[in-house]
């Protein structure tokens, strides 16, 4: 995940409620659009139908 390009998003996203500032003076954000968790910390998947468990090429066959 070393070489994957995390878009950063407008800080705007988190520091801001219906028009209006969430929070009182200056702060820096930091919105990453997403992150790279390795492989290994991951213990399950969760989705609209249920929690995948490891193995996950058996688990997500199954449903």
């Amino acid at each position: 995940g070393e070489r994957i390009e995390i878009e950063n998003r407008d800080p705007d996203e988190v520091q801001q409620l219906d028009l209006r500032t969430s929070h009182p003076g200056p702060v820096e954000v930091w919105n990453p659009a997403f992150d790279v968790t390795p492989a290994e910390l991951v213990t399950g998947i969760i989705t609209e139908r249920g929690v995948l468990r490891p193995d996950f090429h058996f688990s997500i066959a199954r449903m």
